[in-house]
């Protein structure tokens, strides 16, 4: 059997490779309007061909001399140096038509490989809309390479690439001589390249003689060292004010909702195992966490919106120097960033830092940023023993609360970062980052972007959560309560008995054993914390927010709670985040010192927690 033909999209950061891998393959793979998104190659089955083609999305780079991990994966997919994999039989790069100059280096590079090659020209409606002309046929011919014109963002954009993909006959496997230039021949080349490059560019390029005047007037603003700052924590503040103001409608229908469902089975199965199970079970631990959906897409609707408009990379040259004084550089800003969705991905994304001393600090406090897991145990806390009132006139207190959660764990890293860096041999690396031109926020890329984050949301709820919610409910009642039971039921069962000697360990951060239960299955998945606990205060038939926020406000002083809060800042539970951390350092030492001081600085976070705020508040 002829093995399907390999396509490979070569390119730099931000140059639209993953928005057309996308519309070419049907996937719905991250896409945002800064480099450093793609660190792995993705890999998908070419849609509308008559022929079986498979393409790859390779990390984005500006040179086949790669100074990253996440450039080193491209280049050794290009060579065909990955043990099992063969090399691709045609390699697309991508170039962004409003950069061509800073994409050509690596044209010519590719070029000289003597490889099949196509240019793929993206973002051609944007630089028309700039008044920049170029000579397509004329630049094809020159550099001896076939160019097509796409539009990354538009269905039909991507037609004539579509087209150049199913006219490709070379037979797979067939072999070419492949040239790479060794560092030697580096600097003897890099000046008659970049002669080229100009030569090519005065012939078949006309630009406008400036740049839009807002754009500099913008960033003039948004990265000057004080008021940038400022607007910075504006914006987020604005952001987690939304995320309890604007998600209250929506909370109420699905706990309504739910509530509703409880009442039913309440009302239409008999007393006993199986109305216990439904209710107690499968309600109370789906609803229970379901039930915090609208915030986290409120939260990420903000994400995407500042992703897609270029000011993330902005943002992390705005904080480059602050960063520096604490021994890291604008270049961890977008792994810590992404660690705000979800820290696998963010540690992932390290692959970019040049440094294996800052990469290695980055993916130590990677976790330190609040993941959107967190913000369904942070949420129920602060519905409950926060009340809903303005201060200061604008501000929501709940709001502020979830700020102030956030901020104590980028605080923390700062610190961590600082003391791990201290103890490290210092070497600086200036930042270089492209800056993308502003842009508004696509619809096309919200929609996806909020969908793919709902449905990895709902399958986690409807995977995860839900089998750690019948386990948990399973180890609650049984074994069932003696006769001559004097306690509540659920103190004598599997899970009561974990509970009641798992306290004596947390006694100093004031966690009663129902609490210490749920820090369990929270492993898998911190929002199971709030199934958890819905299950182990048998809320199920009720109101489940509600009624969940009330028990706990009734059973927990506030020290106690503000102690959960603090616990769930600093402690990795999470096993999926472990595990990548061992994959990406490839030392079981450096994972089991990750695993260690974030749950002793946990432990002391919840036990400072609980004794200040006993002394201040008794």
């Amino acid at each position: 059997m002829t093995p399907a033909i390999r396509f490979a999209l070569i390119g730099n950061p931000n140059c639209g490779k993953t928005s057309l891998f996308n519309r070419l393959t049907g996937a719905r793979a991250k896409v945002a309007n800064y480099p450093g998104v793609t660190v792995e190659r993705r890999s998908g089955r070419v849609t509308g061909l008559d022929h079986p083609a498979e393409l790859l999305d390779l990390p984005g780079t500006y040179s086949l001399f790669v100074t990253s991990p996440d450039e080193q994966v491209a280049r050794d997919v290009i060579l065909g140096q990955l043990e099992g994999e063969r090399r691709p039989d045609l390699l697309v790069a991508v170039v962004d038509a409003c950069n061509l100059r800073l994409g050509l280096r690596l044209v010519m590079e590719l070029r000289s490989l003597n490889r099949p090659l196509l240019l793929a020209l993206n973002q051609m409606d944007e630089a028309k809309r700039r008044g920049i002309s170029i000579d397509v046929t004329g630049l094809s011919s020159a550099i001896g390479i076939p160019i097509v014109e796409t539009v990354a963002v538009n269905a039909q954009g991507v037609q004539p690439l579509r087209q150049a993909l199913e006219s490709y006959t070379r037979a797979p496997g067939e072999d070419d001589d492949t040239q790479v230039l060794s560092l030697s021949d580096r600097q003897e080349s890099i000046e008659a390249l970049y002669s080229e490059i100009e030569s090519l560019m005065r012939q078949y390029v006309i630009q406008p003689a400036e740049a839009p005047q807002w754009q500099d007037r913008l960033d003039a603003l948004v990265m000057h060292p004080v008021l940038g700052v400022l607007f910075l924590f504006s914006i987020l503040l604005v952001i987690f004010q939304a995320v309890f103001a604007w998600a209250s409608p929506l909370v109420d229908v699905i706990d309504g909702a739910f509530s509703s469902l409880g009442e039913w089975v309440a009302g239409t199965l008999p007393e006993g195992i199986l109305q216990d199970f439904i209710a107690n079970g499968l309600i109370a631990g789906v609803g229970g966490v379901l039930v915090f959906l609208p915030q986290i897409l409120i939260l990420f609707f903000f994400i995407l919106l500042l992703e897609d408009s270029g000011y993330l990379t902005r943002a992390a040259f705005l904080l480059d120097r602050i960063m520096r004084g604490l021994g890291l550089s604008g270049r961890s800003f977008i792994p810590l960033l992404s660690s705000f969705a979800c820290a696998v991905p963010g540690i992932m994304a390290t692959r970019t830092i040049s440094d294996p001393r800052e990469r290695f600090v980055t993916i130590m406090v990677a976790p330190l940023m609040t993941c959107s897991a967190r913000l369904p145990v942070y949420a129920l806390i602060i519905a409950a023993f926060i009340p809903q009132q303005t201060v200061w006139g604008i501000f929501n207190l709940q709001g502020l609360t979830l700020f102030f959660l956030y901020l104590a764990g980028i605080v923390s890293a700062a610190l961590v970062a600082w003391i791990m860096r201290r103890q490290q041999a210092r070497e600086e690396f200036p930042l270089l980052l492209e800056l993308p031109s502003y842009r508004w926020p696509m619809a096309y890329h919200l929609l996806m972007g909020l969908r793919e984050r709902a449905w990895i949301f709902i399958r986690r709820v409807g995977t995860i959560i839900l089998s750690l919610s019948i386990i948990l409910w399973f180890l609650a009642s049984f074994p069932g309560a003696p006769e001559d039971a004097t306690l509540p039921a659920i103190d004598y069962s599997f899970a009561g008995q974990l509970g009641h000697f798992m306290q004596p360990l947390f006694a100093p951060l004031g966690f009663n054993w129902q609490m210490c239960i749920a820090l369990i299955p929270a492993m898998g998945a911190r929002e199971v914390a709030v199934s958890a606990l819905a299950t182990v205060y048998a809320v199920g038939e009720d109101s489940i927010e509600t009624a969940l926020g009330a028990t706990l406000a009734a059973s927990w002083s506030l020290p106690v709670a503000f102690a959960y809060l603090a616990w769930f800042v600093y402690a990795p539970q999470c096993i999926s985040t472990i595990a990548v951390v061992k994959r990406e350092t490839n030392s079981l030492k450096s994972t089991i010192i990750f695993t260690v001081y974030l749950f002793a600085l946990a432990y002391f976070a919840g036990w400072a927690t609980f004794q200040v705020a006993s002394a201040i508040l008794n």
